[in-house]
């Protein structure tokens, strides 16, 4: 878990009825731009970057990035559509809403379970005597 993830559970662990974005961002490990873009793309199913990017008012590369981290999470399919004139553009949907809920469960569920082994698989030993140390010696 890199440091902005942990702080950000920290964040979250503090607010007592965290919004759901907050949630999905934390959870997921994306920015919060990326998880209204996520539900941007839940409004705007087939939408390419440029419509995106015009409804969000942003950047069209930031837009992008965010496309592509979803898409890489899970959260967003991306279809190749053929231009009449010649070549291609993305079209991303959001996966459903259901979906994505079930995809926090499991998530949330898995690293409960983790911590969960972290507790149940503590000694104490390593309390008493602090973290192992190596020895450091002239040969």
């Amino acid at each position: 878990m890199s440091v902005d993830t942990e702080h950000r559970l920290g964040e979250l662990l503090e607010d007592s009825s965290p919004p759901f974005e907050k949630v999905m961002s934390c959870v997921f490990g994306i920015q919060d731009h990326e998880t209204r873009t996520y539900l941007a793309l839940c409004d705007r199913p087939g939408s390419t970057v440029d419509e995106l990017a015009a409804a969000l008012e942003r950047d069209r590369s930031t837009v992008n990035r965010s496309v592509a981290t979803l898409h890489e999470r899970g959260l967003a399919r991306r279809e190749r559509r053929l231009l009449d004139g010649g070549g291609y553009v993305y079209q991303y949907t959001a996966v459903a809403l259901p979906e994505a809920k079930a995809l926090l469960h499991e998530a949330l569920e898995a690293w409960t379970a983790t911590v969960h082994d972290v507790i149940d698989e503590f000694d104490g030993e390593r309390a008493r005597t602090g973290p192992p140390t190596e020895k450091h010696g002239r040969t």
